[in-house]
């Protein structure tokens, strides 16, 4: 049981009907979790207000009730407070109720388009190997040592997110490494947070379906940067055109990495293949098992990020060369007859370019690279003929198909995205609707040697339909095609 008075502090009070020194023992911002002793916290979210479920949550039993614009008649029994912003309110009364957990732990964040989940999955696994009791939130799975939690959201709800870092501290970890998201700062489910670090990988054109503009989805990413304290550090990416940008009025101690330039931390590529890369990183070489230009940059922010926080550079070096990467990032697959099939998240047009790249630097010449590639629905439709083109550029052949329409027709997505198809490029370009269709037809084209690229929905285990999320497995479905082609 938490006094109201302790839950507050910290938050701007506007107004305070009743007393704070009521007991409560839970909070919520869906009406339909509140039992008695609750205090409801009416958030105005995208789709629903909460404002609008106050009356309910009160004859649930609710004590008291944290809102921006006091209901017209208050309740008899039921304590209120007045906020400038609920959402916000939210965030920092969550890390309140549950003891500032992620001052109890080192929390260190990464943002960026791409690599979040890779870097998070890297460090999760090398803090874990060097003897550390680590906790993981990520986009694939959020993880307290070895327990597996599955992710719904980049980012988790603030209480969700507070509820999980709690269970870190009962567990006894040192760390929490987590992806966050630029929904996860523009919506405040950070607040609160108190990070030790916070790492930026790169900004490229992604989410403006949520943001609008360009400019928006930047300032989210550097408002987390921003937020960070005097006593943490951020690391920034120097090879990104926004990379410094980041670091612009940010309190914490700032410290760069470059494959390019000058940097505090610097590698370079010295061989890159299908089963892994040579590093020069820190005046060591070093091999890999991960692949890609990309992955150069995420295995030095995570090395880095180990030297930030005083761990042993042979060590990490040492640890970091036997690990793997995340599920679904340039998970490759090698048929009986030398086909190789390769499963990558690339959701956006540079990751896409990255992944075309990193074939195109390792393949020998000869062989044809076919990519199968999707949008999802009810999502950015601006990249969406960007997306075909790139994919198009980068590949022998080309196979546009469903991802995760959602609400959408996926005829039409894929009709949006065929007007990024030139003229010449329309000869190399076949669409197909169904998704294992498609991959099945991959399959059938490919020759041995040839490389099949299926983008998209790397780890993801289904696909979403008019709200009904069916099983599918792109890596399951290509292996099994692949083994058919034998």
């Amino acid at each position: 049981m938490k006094k109201l008075r302790d839950l507050i502090y910290g938050v701007s009070l506007q107004q305070v009907v009743g007393s704070t020194n009521v007991g409560i023992s839970a909070i919520a911002f869906d009406s339909r979790l509140v039992t008695p002793g609750t205090l409801f916290i009416a958030v105005k979210g995208t789709q629903t207000d909460g404002h609008d479920y106050i009356d309910k949550a009160i004859a649930l039993g609710a004590t008291a009730i944290l809102c921006e614009n006091f209901p017209t008649a208050l309740a008899a029994g039921v304590h209120y407070v007045k906020v400038d912003q609920s959402a916000k309110a939210l965030g920092t009364v969550s890390a309140n109720f549950y003891d500032n957990p992620s001052s109890k732990l080192k929390l260190v964040g990464i943002t960026g388009t791409n690599g979040k989940t890779t870097t998070a999955t890297l460090l999760f696994q090398l803090f874990r190997e060097l003897g550390y009791k680590v906790g993981l939130l990520s986009t694939v799975q959020n993880q307290i040592n070895q327990e597996i939690i599955s992710a719904t959201h980049t980012t988790p709800d603030p209480i969700a997110l507070n509820q999980l870092l709690r269970k870190m501290v009962i567990a006894g970890c040192d760390y929490c490494f987590m992806e966050v998201s630029s929904h996860a700062v523009a919506q405040y489910r950070i607040e609160g947070l108190d990070f030790s670090g916070g790492v930026f990988s790169n900004l490229t054109h992604d989410h403006l379906d949520f943001h609008k503009t360009f400019d928006s989805y930047l300032k989210a990413k550097k408002t987390f940067f921003d937020g960070l304290h005097k006593t943490a550090f951020a690391l920034t990416n120097l090879d990104d055109k926004n990379g410094l940008v980041m670091l612009q009025n940010t309190k914490a101690h700032c410290k760069t990495y470059s494959l390019k330039h000058l940097a505090d931390y610097r590698a370079k590529i010295m061989e890159n293949q299908f089963n892994g890369l040579l590093l020069h990183i820190d005046e060591e070489e070093v091999w890999f098992k991960l692949v890609g230009s990309f992955n150069a940059y995420n295995l030095l922010a995570v090395y880095a990020t180990a030297m930030l926080l005083d761990q042993d550079k042979l060590k990490v070096l040492t640890t970091l060369s036997r690990l793997e990467g995340a599920e679904g990032r340039f998970d490759y697959v090698i048929a009986p007859n030398g086909v190789v099939g390769i499963v990558d998240y690339a959701h956006t047009p540079d990751a896409v370019i990255n992944v075309l790249t990193t074939i195109r630097d390792i393949r020998k010449g000869t062989e044809q690279v076919i990519t199968i590639i999707g949008c999802g629905g009810d999502r950015d439709k601006t990249k969406r003929p960007i997306m075909a083109q790139v994919a198009c550029d980068g590949s022998d052949k080309v196979i546009l198909t469903s991802d995760n329409p959602r609400s959408e027709n996926p005829e039409e997505i894929i009709r949006e995205m065929e007007v990024g198809v030139s003229p010449s490029n329309k000869r190399k370009t076949l669409s197909i609707t169904d998704r294992r269709e498609a991959i099945k037809t991959a399959c059938h084209l490919a020759q041995p040697g040839d490389i099949i690229l299926l983008a998209g929905k790397g780890h993801e285990k289904y696909q979403d339909i008019q709200g009904v999320k069916h099983p599918f497995d792109d890596k399951e479905i290509l292996t099994d095609n692949l083994k058919l082609q034998d």
